[in-house]
């Protein structure tokens, strides 16, 4: 299977990377090059054009490797609607449960782990050596951080970040849109859209703005 890689960022190289080391390790899974609408990135012989010449690059699917969340759902429900058939990336060095599932679009990244039962929505990032414990669920387009560690029985909704090397303990629910700042030890339900940070997390507060007078 080619796939051709949507983002030629930091993100979308490790997505290649990925993608080669799984046909090293004898996945039929061929690296199809990148798409990139940023003209910046031209000169790297593997970007193949623009997003929109993607039905003239001969492929079998497309991943978007965009670590923005929001930038990264959108692109890949354009490319839905438009019929195209987005993969699956998953690093050989990856340990995921048998019993776990993963939807279209999601990238598993070097060292992470998925356990028993978990579920993986549509386009998710699972970052570099994070691990997603027993029957946890992870929403569409969330991204889980490098080095974090979700629980068991915990919940990510929709579109959340969670920051690198952060905690989230079992049973936990974290709401859509939500972000966990890096190093922080999630001990109770987070709202949707709200940031937590810190041991143990709390609601990051904003500045009064100071007017002079």
């Amino acid at each position: 299977m080619r796939v051709v890689v949507i983002g030629a960022g930091g993100h979308g190289q490790v997505v290649a990377d990925i993608l080669r080391g799984a046909a090293a390790a004898g996945e039929a899974i061929e690296f199809g090059g990148y798409l990139d609408d940023r003209a910046s990135l031209s000169f790297d012989q593997s970007v193949l054009g623009m997003v929109s010449a993607l039905p003239h690059v001969p492929h079998d699917a497309a991943i978007v490797a965009i670590g923005h969340n929001d930038t990264r759902a959108r692109v890949s429900r354009h490319l839905e609607t438009a019929g195209e058939r987005l993969a699956v990336a998953r690093h050989p060095s990856a340990i995921v449960s048998d019993s776990a599932c993963a939807g279209p679009g999601t990238m598993i990244c070097a060292g992470a782990i998925v356990c028993v039962g978990a579920r993986l929505g549509r386009g998710v990032i699972l970052n570099t050596g994070c691990a997603v414990d027993h029957h946890s669920h992870v929403g569409d387009y969330a991204h889980v951080g490098p080095g974090a560690r979700l629980g068991g029985n915990v919940v990510i909704g929709d579109g959340a970040f969670i920051g690198i090397g952060a905690v989230v303990l079992p049973q936990v629910r974290i709401g859509a849109g939500a972000v966990v700042g890096a190093g922080a030890v999630v001990t109770r339900d987070v709202p949707p859209r709200a940031t937590v940070v810190g041991v143990p997390a709390k609601a990051l507060q904003a500045v009064p703005l100071r007017v002079a007078r």
